[in-house]
C-alpha cells in the first residue's frame, strides 16, 4: 500500500504547490506586514498561525472528500469536474485583477506573538476561498478509482502544509527586500499572475480533456 501518488503526479503536485505558495495573497500580506512593522518574531508567529490554518483546511478537505469518495465515486468525479470550472475561474480572476499584495509600512504596534499567531490562523480559517480551493485542488491529483485515494488525499494535504514554512521563512528573513522587489516590479507581479493562471488552466484542461476521452 502506498499513500503517495505516482512519481509523475507527485512531482506535478509539488511544482504546483510551490507556485501557489509563492503567489501573493492575504496570508503573505499578513506575515510580511507583521515582519516589517513588528520584527521577524511576529512574522514567524503569523506564518505559523497561517500554516496551522492550512493544516486544518487540508485535513477537513481530505476527510470530507474521502467520505464523499466512499459514498459515491460518481459524486467525487462530479466534484472534480466542477472543480475544473472553479480553477479556470481563478485563472481568469488572476489575469483580470492581479495579485493581492498590499504592504504598508507604519508605526510598530505592540502585538503579542500569540496574537500574531491568532491573526495568521484567522486569515486562513475565515477565508471561504481557501475552503473552496482545497476542495477543488486536491482531487485533481487523485483518481476516483484508486483504492488508496482517501489516504492519498490526506497525504497531499499534509504535504502542501509542510511545504509552506520552508518557502515562506526566507521571505520573512528578507522581508524588506522581498516586499520592495514585489512592490517595485510590476513585471514580477504579473509573472506570478500568469504562472498562477497558467497552472489553474492546465489543471482544468487536463481534467476536462481526460473526461472527454
Amino acid at each position: 500500500m502506498s499513500v503517495l501518488p505516482e512519481p509523475a503526479i507527485l512531482a506535478a503536485f509539488i511544482a504546483a504547490s510551490l507556485i501557489l505558495i509563492i503567489t501573493p495573497g492575504p496570508d503573505m500580506t499578513l506575515f510580511l506586514g507583521q515582519t516589517i512593522n513588528g520584527g521577524r518574531a511576529r512574522g514567524f508567529a503569523s506564518m505559523f498561525g497561517a500554516t496551522a490554518g492550512l493544516l486544518v483546511h487540508s485535513m477537513l478537505a481530505a476527510f470530507g472528500l474521502s467520505a464523499l469518495l466512499v459514498a459515491s465515486a460518481t459524486a467525487f468525479t462530479a466534484i472534480k469536474i466542477a472543480g475544473a470550472g472553479y480553477l479556470l475561474w481563478l485563472a481568469v480572476q488572476a489575469i483580470r485583477h492581479g495579485s493581492s499584495l498590499s504592504l504598508r509600512s507604519g508605526k510598530s504596534v505592540r502585538t503579542s506573538l500569540y496574537r500574531a499567531f491568532a491573526m495568521g490562523f484567522g486569515v486562513d480559517m475565515l477565508n471561504p476561498k481557501i475552503v473552496m480551493f482545497f476542495l477543488t485542488f486536491l482531487p485533481q491529483f487523485v483518481s476516483a478509482s484508486d483504492p488508496e485515494a482517501p489516504a492519498k488525499l490526506l497525504t497531499l494535504g499534509l504535504l502542501y502544509t509542510l511545504l509552506t514554512p520552508p518557502i515562506c521563512a526566507p521571505m520573512i528573513l528578507g522581508a524588506e527586500r522581498f516586499a520592495a522587489a514585489m512592490r517595485n516590479s510590476p513585471r514580477l507581479m504579473r509573472a506570478f499572475d500568469w504562472s498562477f493562471a497558467g497552472l489553474m488552466s492546465a489543471f482544468a484542461a487536463r481534467l476536462l480533456f481526460a473526461r472527454a476521452n
